[in-house]
């Protein structure tokens, strides 16, 4: 897996590696009890701290998507597609809804954005 950082974009550095572990689960490119590069060698080749992979680790293993074995490193969790299948349910069940309501893309937007504490 290849990750892509940018220094200057508004979210963390710890929130892009994570973003990119999430997106590669959801569409298959990361498997079930694949192994996730070790925090000190992502570190190194992004040339960032290594507390910084860890923290996207560490958010990740939270929601289930990682799991962190002592010793061994970061694997992707048995049941992490299984919940990904499910938020993207989700989400087609709230367009579908929020079209028949008639609203916009940006009117969900802006809901979901008030909902999750952005005041955007």
């Amino acid at each position: 897996m290849l990750f892509r950082l940018r220094p200057d974009a508004e979210v963390s550095l710890a929130e892009q590696i994570a973003v990119q572990v999430r997106a590669a689960v959801a569409s298959g490119e990361l498997e079930a009890g694949e192994r996730l590069p070790p925090a000190r060698d992502l570190a190194r080749s992004l040339k960032i701290n290594m507390h910084t992979v860890l923290r996207a680790y560490q958010q990740l293993r939270d929601e289930g998507i990682i799991e962190m074995r002592q010793g061994r490193g970061a694997f992707v969790c048995n049941d992490a597609n299984a919940m990904l299948v499910r938020i993207n349910e989700l989400t087609t069940q709230l367009v579908d809804e929020a079209k028949k309501l008639g609203l916009s893309a940006s009117e969900i937007h802006r809901s979901i954005d008030r909902m999750m504490g952005d005041p955007a």
